[in-house]
């Protein structure tokens, strides 16, 4: 599928393009996380954001609810893993200020395949006998109208209204590479508007050969694309770069507190904690 006239915006009209109250969904910390474009977010400023994570996050969700930017979060968890507790998720539960959908893996997923299948609910066993089933209401459990006695979940379809993630490159013609992370194309096909970040775009199309079209997210999919190098940074780039461990240690302790994480936040946006330190002219 080809895009015609096809060119990169920049990062700041990419978070333009997420108004407040967007149902927002976002990548695991592994699956490419747009952290550049979630910096221009911070710096354009937003509120009563709707976090759909696909089936978690980490640092990227923490910053914008320590912000106040997120109303609520549907995940199966909000972690800085190894780090710890992500401290911002965890003050603003307690203290009443966020609203938590506690969902699992499989329903994450199945809810958005819903979405991407055109069909108005996902049918999932797994759920059953579980205490998770008593806190969504919006989650109902029916007879299998093939066999009686038999029960089933269903889970209605989610369609956000923004997805957003970061890719290793796009093509001349705006089609985006995400290699095996085939939850970035469903988080594509369920929602209304895709915006992509990359770490380049590269000439030529990735459906000229059945390898590379095998790997790619057509120009249909995505509304917007913007460069930005090292665009994941801390967290991982699929088949460039890991995680940052050391960066996102230094952000959990800095965010223990209230004052630690403002300090954290104005070195971020002033543009003191990036990913790379350049190198310095001799005097």
């Amino acid at each position: 599928m080809a895009m015609t006239a096809f060119a990169p915006i920049s990062l700041e009209a990419l978070a333009e393009a997420i108004p407040d109250g967007a149902l927002l969904a976002v990548p695991p910390d592994y699956g490419g996380v747009a952290m550049a474009a979630t910096v221009a977010l911070l710096r354009r400023g937003t509120g009563g954001l709707r976090l759909y994570c696909l089936p978690y996050s980490t640092l990227q969700a923490d910053l914008l609810i320590g912000t106040g930017a997120v109303a609520e979060v549907e995940a199966a968890a909000i972690t800085l893993g190894e780090q710890g507790l992500a401290p911002r998720f965890s003050a603003a539960v307690e203290g009443g200020r966020l609203t938590m959908r506690d969902s699992t893996c499989p329903a994450l997923h199945a809810a958005l395949q819903a979405a991407e299948k055109g069909v108005p609910f996902m049918p999932l066993r797994g759920l059953l006998g579980s205490d998770i089933l008593a806190n969504r209401p919006d989650w109902k459990v029916i007879d299998n109208p093939f066999e009686a006695g038999d029960p089933i979940v269903l889970l209605p379809a989610v369609v956000p209204d923004v997805a957003l993630f970061h890719a290793p490159r796009a093509d001349a013609e705006g089609n985006v590479w995400i290699g095996r992370r085939r939850e970035l194309a469903t988080l594509a096909h369920a929602a209304k508007r895709t915006l992509v970040t990359v770490e380049e775009v590269v000439e030529g199309s990735f459906f000229e050969s059945e390898g590379s079209a095998a790997n790619a997210l057509p120009a249909l999919y995505v509304e917007a694309v913007a460069v930005a190098p090292r665009g994941a940074w801390p967290c991982a780039c699929p088949g460039l770069y890991d995680a940052d461990p050391a960066a996102i240690g230094d952000y959990a302790k800095a965010a223990r507190d209230e004052a630690g994480f403002r300090d954290y936040l104005k070195r971020l946006l002033d543009g003191r904690i990036a990913p790379c330190v350049l190198e310095v002219e001799p005097a």
